[in-house]
């Protein structure tokens, strides 16, 4: 654990000095592909681009909805040049040989991802032998399973596994399918609106561990400095209009 915040902590000051550099790349007009999910934290993204702050700052981004499974793929091959994802994912596709640095923080999750069960289930070890929804290895709610059975002596080879993606496995755990499901926000709620369905037996305000960041292909950055301080400048611009016109921002990323 202590490897991991180490090399995190070298890929975000490596990635800040490449945003903050000065090169003679110019952010005006530069096209960036952003690859990311619906997951609420990564919101103030699509803020910045439906509010037109990206446009402002001298950006054309096109967001990419694609599955946290597949991004990496979607940066080897370049169809996208940044990714918003989790840390302990960018540190691993860095380790399996898809290169990335993480240029800044966007959210931390307090409660918004978490385990849901059915209502017999009333602790980790109830699980044992039991199937649980939850998304490809290499994902957020992959890692976040593992993580919260591993603090409760568990690993999971103790329960079965069916990939779904978090959606997906809200979904099939409302309609009655599989025994538990490890999703996220807005998914999460949907469990929490249908009761008979089942219960929420923990969230990251239990175990907190997830947290997500912007990251970009390093040959990018390096190419575009100017423009990776605009996309992060652009964030925390989105930010502001959350805090300052929340009406206003809510709407723009309620119909988005």
């Amino acid at each position: 654990m202590v490897k991991m915040v180490v090399k995190v902590t070298s890929l975000l000051a490596a990635g800040l000095c490449a945003a903050g550099m000065a090169t003679t790349a110019s952010a005006q007009d530069t096209k960036i592909s952003l690859g990311m999910s619906g997951w609420t934290g990564f919101a103030p993204l699509t803020l910045a681009d439906k509010a037109g702050i990206f446009k402002k700052n001298g950006l054309d981004v096109e967001i990419k909805m694609i599955p946290q499974k597949d991004r990496h793929l979607a940066l080897a091959a370049e169809a996208i040049q940044c990714a918003a994802t989790t840390v302990e994912t960018h540190v691993a596709w860095n380790a399996n040989g898809v290169p990335i640095v993480q240029i800044f923080q966007m959210d931390k999750s307090y409660g918004a991802d978490g385990i849901a069960v059915r209502g017999d289930i009333a602790k980790f070890s109830d699980l044992k032998g039991k199937t649980i929804g939850v998304d490809a290895p290499g994902t957020a709610p992959y890692f976040g399973l593992a993580w919260m059975l591993n603090k409760n002596g568990m690993t999971l080879k103790d329960v079965k596994t069916t990939t779904l993606s978090p959606q997906a496995a809200a979904q099939a755990f409302v309609a009655g399918q599989n025994d538990a499901a490890m999703t996220y926000e807005p998914y999460l709620s949907t469990v929490r609106s249908n009761p008979a369905a089942g219960k929420i037996l923990a969230t990251t305000l239990d175990y907190p561990m997830v947290m997500d960041t912007v990251g970009c292909a390093p040959t990018w950055l390096k190419a575009n400095a100017k423009a990776a301080q605009a996309l992060t400048n652009s964030y925390f611009e989105a930010l502001e209009m959350i805090k300052n016109e929340p009406a206003k921002a809510n709407e723009i990323m309620g119909a988005a």
